[in-house]
């Protein structure tokens, strides 16, 4: 009898080890990750529901500071120094704390990324940046805690925080001017390819930079293609045209006309018809 007592157990035993019951999560884990000009930003948090509840004032009190999200503490990583609301942050991770006020909320990026919620025991000497926003009500209720990166330019991207009918946001701005103007004066100084040549000239172009580099880049890269591409010619006509040169431009946006008709690309004929009434 204690021998079948013994096998019965132990086969409950490896009933329960067994065992691959999977069940969700209430507060759905999330990662965001955006490259914001050429720099890596990436979030990791839990989102709650409101689930019907008040929450700012209520669930999560005004003048208290607040985790975030849920579970475990939300984290911002970045790949380089950056600038929030006008203060640096060096590259690094770090934990995103909040202190929500009816009208405003403090934001605070913490050194410290290993806690379950709030630390134990908080220390100002960690707080890399504290930063005061401005809180907006929108006229809907978002029912899932979200964060995200929009509004993107080249150096710049909003940080965007919305739950129920509440909506904040600060600026990150990255320094992707000084990492592409590096870029191109240590390509130029070596064996440049059509693609560098094109890429710097379509960067100053964007950038409002000198245009009359731009357009010599432009055209040295296009020298070394055998057979321009439709779009490529499109954009070197328009660096001519930003530059002045409105007769090259009109011979080189009607050769990416015909170019466009012959490749079925009805979006760039448009384009260069567009580009062809602005030059009259």
């Amino acid at each position: 009898m204690k021998k079948i007592f013994t096998i019965l157990a132990a086969s409950s035993l490896i009933a329960f080890a067994d065992a691959q019951v999977k069940t969700p999560q209430s507060s759905a884990p999330a990662e965001v990750e955006v490259i914001v000009g050429l720099t890596k930003i990436e979030i990791e948090y839990a989102r709650p529901n409101k689930s019907g509840r008040t929450i700012f004032g209520d669930l999560v009190p005004y003048g208290k500071l607040w985790r975030t999200g849920a579970n475990k503490n939300t984290t911002i990583e970045f790949k380089d120094d950056v600038l929030v609301n006008g203060q640096a942050l060096k590259a690094g991770k770090y934990a995103i704390y909040t202190k929500p006020e009816k009208n405003n909320w403090d934001i605070y990026f913490y050194t410290d990324t290993d806690n379950w919620g709030l630390p134990q025991n908080w220390d100002d000497a960690k707080v890399a940046a504290k930063i005061n926003v401005k809180a907006h009500k929108i006229p809907m209720t978002v029912e899932t805690f979200s964060i995200h990166l929009d509004d993107l330019t080249y150096n710049s991207a909003k940080l965007n925080f919305l739950w129920d009918n509440v909506y904040v946001e600060a600026k990150i701005e990255v320094p992707t001017d000084q990492k592409v103007l590096s870029s191109i004066e240590k390509t130029m100084k070596e064996n440049p390819t059509a693609q560098d040549f094109m890429s710097a000239a379509n960067y100053y172009y964007t950038t409002g930079k000198d245009i009359q580099q731009a357009k010599k880049w432009m055209d040295e890269g296009m020298q070394m293609i055998e057979k321009p591409a439709f779009y490529q010619l499109h954009q070197q006509a328009l660096i001519h045209a930003k530059a002045g040169d409105k007769k090259s431009a009109a011979q080189l946006a009607n050769q990416s006309m015909s170019a466009s008709k012959a490749a079925g690309s009805d979006d760039y004929v448009k384009l260069n018809e567009n580009l062809l009434k602005s030059l009259k």
